[in-house]
Formats: C-alpha cells, structure tokens, sequence
C-alpha cells in the first residue's frame, strides 16, 4: 500500500527501515544488503532522504554512517504511516 505513496521501491524500503528502527545506525552497503538492493541505488536515495533532512549522515572511520533524523518535522507521522501500513499489510497477506 505504501508503494502508491512513495514510487520508488529503494526509497519506500528505506523510510521503511528507518521507521521501524530510528536508531539504526548504517553504511551504505550494511543498508543494501538489509534490504536486499544495489549499494548504487541506496545511496542515491540516501542523499536524496539526507537532502531533504529525512536522514542525517555523519563519518565514522573512513565511512559515511546514516541514521534517522527524529527532529524531521514530519517524522513521527512518517513513521506512525509506514508502520500503520505495514500492520495492514501483513494482515491482508494472512487472511
């Protein structure tokens, strides 16, 4: 259901993830192997999320880490939406 709302598969995986757990701290290729895409893609999207304030990225070693930005102003109806959907979901899949 969430894919009417957000076209792209690799972006609605990451609000996705990043909503059930905010505190995820991640590089890019830890991310796509959680989800199961191409590092390319994920980190397309994750600087599109970080632009818009979604994510915020800060280095670590000799890599960029990501994780949720709490403080988006729209983040907990984001959240609260994703995870709504996502119960939804499921249910539809067990009935």
């Amino acid at each position: 259901m969430l894919n009417y709302f957000i076209t792209s598969k690799t972006r609605r995986k990451l609000v996705t993830l990043f909503s059930k757990h905010p505190d995820y701290e991640m590089h890019v290729r830890g991310i796509a192997k959680t989800i199961h895409e191409d590092p390319g893609n994920v980190q397309r999207e994750l600087i599109k999320l970080s632009e818009i304030g979604y994510l915020k990225s800060k280095d670590r070693k000799n890599t960029k880490v990501y994780t949720a930005d709490k403080k988006f102003p729209a983040f907990r109806e984001l959240q609260s939406l994703v995870l709504k959907l996502d119960a939804v979901s499921r249910s539809q899949r067990l009935a």
